[in-house]
């Protein structure tokens, strides 16, 4: 994550981050971080370090809902979705995710959270999602 010296705006927002109780409410800041960006009252830099603040509010929170903010999650997420498309994920696709995550400093907690989500998302519109397993030589599964 990257740190930038926030502004009057940016500070503004992260007080109401610290103070959100929802995801709800954190969906309806990222929103707004989203508009601020647009009008060019937030810059780049300024908005993905909210929305990776917003993220790690969201860890804090319940429940299993995503939130949708500019944040390096966000990035990796759009990844993911993109490999699970074809409702299949590789073991070439989940190397190629393990990069990406490596690149983007992504846990793997939060990897499995958000894969945990995605499917689980998936499966309610009826989509079925095979993910390849890793195996070891003597046949157990790393998975």
């Amino acid at each position: 994550m990257v740190t930038t010296r926030m502004s009057g705006r940016s500070r503004r927002y992260f007080k109401k981050i610290q103070r959100a109780n929802t995801r709800y409410d954190l969906q309806e800041l990222s929103s707004s971080i989203q508009t601020d960006l647009d009008k060019r009252n937030l810059s780049y830099d300024e908005a993905l370090n909210l929305g990776n603040i917003i993220q790690n509010r969201a860890d804090q929170l319940p429940g299993d809902t995503i939130v949708y903010s500019i944040s390096d999650r966000d990035a990796y997420r759009r990844t993911l979705e993109l490999y699970l498309r074809d409702s299949l994920l590789t073991k070439t696709e989940q190397l190629l995710l393990w990069e990406e995550r490596r690149r983007l400093g992504i846990t793997d907690e939060e990897h499995e959270r958000l894969l945990v989500q995605l499917v689980a998302q998936w499966r309610r519109q009826g989509k079925k999602v095979t993910i390849d397993n890793f195996r070891k030589p003597g046949g157990e599964s790393l998975a």
